[in-house]
């Protein structure tokens, strides 16, 4: 492996340079910014695409306190010399994550809201002691600091903050604000949507409407909350998600990127692997690999060479999105996840101004936010094909580990939604030997859940599993047990029974009969049941043959 740093999880622009680590030169994000000249910029892109180190890099740019020449040496950004002359180390700026804000309860929650606000104020803790500044602002300021502040104060921070540092400096103030609706996902998920939308609501809209002390504000985030009503009425505002036009490559790595990492790491026998599994996401022109993955993979080859491309995305919370999607009554999902899970695309219609409040949310609003956060992304192919209405956009999964996140949220999702099944009548086939029963109850699961997996061995070993998970029992998957391993074994310890399965997966509904007999067979000649016969007092052994979404069952006399 090349010689290369790759501090994962650094995201400190000012460290990460100072680190000497391999840095992706994403510094055209400053003079895009620029260029567009809106005073309120809100960019949206999937979680783990480089939102956070490029608020840092901002924030290094701007910040009148800081002189950076240094940590922008050699960037593309330092080609343009009266844009640096003009911006770089000129303006004074306040930079505020929302990422910590994610509690399971609203007081929670808003107590580490007013523990950030009271940090930022920390860091300008000089403004106390500025002559310019007035008597009120400096008395509310130290309320902040000391985490004393009512909840007004805290609402009207921002504002006020804005306003401070314009009278110290006498100069306009630039507003970065990194992940925004992250304390709105997880109210939505804990139950507190109302009252967290209503504080974030106000803090946003005293910062940016009719704010002369504010130059401009940057917001990143994962979805435009557009019907909360977070920005209505901010002038000269711009919102640029994965849909749009713009800053489509300053976010996540492009392929160039991923092949010239690979060569500089030694590591380009790894480039097919790399694109299968983290490649894929479409944004305008260009194919965007999650450079999370992309710099965990590199850095996981560095201490073992033959190591296989893993899932680093389902480690960052948030994909339960899958799981709520699905729960949802009234929606008309579960095929076209099976055609989204089987490598096809779905045609849908997709709202772009999507929300976090799952119980009004409409199907279009699920399909934005899958497609906005990274799940889908548009297959290209397809929509050239496609007759595609305003609104509709032809889906598709990016790449192998959304794909292993799919799979899993959804085996996740059967397995807790058969408990909820009175399976009394399956349970008591399994124990009584009533083969024709038994195959009537799976079938009728088996029409319930999402098939995944293009419908091969593996999704019904793991669907038979599920069914008896949480019944009672000890369940057992390819355990050794004689001269081979049996796919299923249940357990009745109480009543000394095991029942074995064997699934086999039939080509065709005809072949579906000799498939239960062949499992039978091999039930039978790798004697499967050897380990049991001592234990328990009854072993019944089954075969079952899967087509599709329908099963038959055969047990062994």
């Amino acid at each position: 492996m090349g010689k290369i740093v790759i501090p994962i999880g650094e995201e400190n622009f000012e460290s990460f340079r100072q680190s000497g680590g391999y840095y992706v030169d994403k510094t055209k994000l400053i003079v895009e910014l620029l260029r567009d000249k809106f005073k309120i910029n809100l960019i949206t892109r999937p979680r783990r695409f480089g939102k956070t180190l490029a608020m840092s890099m901002l924030k290094n740019f701007f910040d009148i306190r800081k002189d950076s020449r240094a940590v922008f040496a050699g960037l593309a950004v330092t080609e343009h010399e009266e844009l640096c002359r003009e911006w770089m180390n000129q303006w004074p700026v306040l930079f505020l994550s929302f990422k910590d804000v994610a509690n399971n309860a609203f007081s929670t929650s808003y107590e580490q809201l007013a523990y950030n606000i009271s940090s930022l104020c920390v860091e300008h803790a000089y403004l106390a002691d500025s002559e310019s500044v007035n008597m009120a602002d400096k008395s509310c300021f130290i309320r902040l600091m000391e985490r004393t502040a009512t909840e007004a104060e805290i609402r009207n921070s921002l504002f006020m903050l804005t306003r401070m540092l314009y009278a110290h400096y006498g100069k306009q103030v630039i507003l970065l604000i990194d992940e925004y609706d992250v304390p709105l996902a997880k109210a939505s998920e804990y139950g507190y949507y109302g009252e967290m939308l209503d504080v974030i609501r106000s803090l946003m809209s005293t910062a940016f409407k009719t704010n002369d002390f504010l130059k401009f504000a940057v917001v990143t985030g994962c979805l435009r909350i557009a019907r909360e009503s977070i920005f209505t009425g901010t002038n000269h505002f711009k919102s640029n998600s994965v849909a749009g036009t713009d800053y489509l490559d300053c976010f996540g790595f492009t392929g160039g990127e991923v092949a010239q990492l690979l060569a500089q790491a030694g590591l380009t026998a790894h480039a097919q692997a790399m694109k299968e599994w983290y490649d894929g996401y479409h944004f305008g022109p260009y194919d965007i690999y999650c450079p999370w993955d992309v710099l965990n993979y590199v850095s996981d080859l560095g201490a073992a060479p033959d190591r296989k491309p893993g899932n680093y995305w389902k480690d960052t919370s948030h994909n339960d999105i899958i799981r709520r999607f699905v729960n949802r009554g009234g929606m008309d999902v579960n095929q076209k996840f099976e055609t989204l899970l089987a490598g096809g695309y779905v045609k849908v219609k997709v709202s772009e101004e999507s929300t976090y409040n799952f119980e009004t949310a409409t199907e279009s609003d699920f399909w934005g936010v899958l497609y906005l956060t990274g799940y889908l992304t548009p297959d290209r192919e397809a929509e050239r094909e496609n007759y595609l209405e305003a609104g509709e956009f032809c889906l598709k999964i990016p790449n192998q580990e959304v794909k292993s996140i799919f799979g899993d949220q959804v085996a996740e999702w059967f397995r807790d939604t058969v408990k909820t099944v009175n399976r009394k009548e399956l349970f008591s086939a399994v124990w009584s030997g009533d083969a024709k029963t038994l195959e009537t109850e799976i079938t009728k699961l088996l029409r319930r859940s999402i098939s995944y997996y293009d419908y091969n061995e593996n999704f019904y070993h793991a669907f038979l599993a599920g069914i008896f998970a949480g019944g009672g029992f000890g369940v057992e998957s390819n355990r050794e047990h004689g001269e081979g391993r049996s796919d299923v074994v249940v357990l009745d310890y109480e009543n000394g029974q095991a029942a074995i399965f064997e699934t086999k997966r039939a080509q065709s509904r005809q072949q579906m009969e000799s498939a239960c007999l062949e499992a039978l067979k091999q039930v039978e000649e790798r004697q499967y049941d050897g380990d049991f016969l001592e234990d328990y007092d009854r072993v019944i052994c089954y075969g079952i043959a899967f087509y599709r979404k329908q099963c038959r069952v055969r047990k062994r006399e």
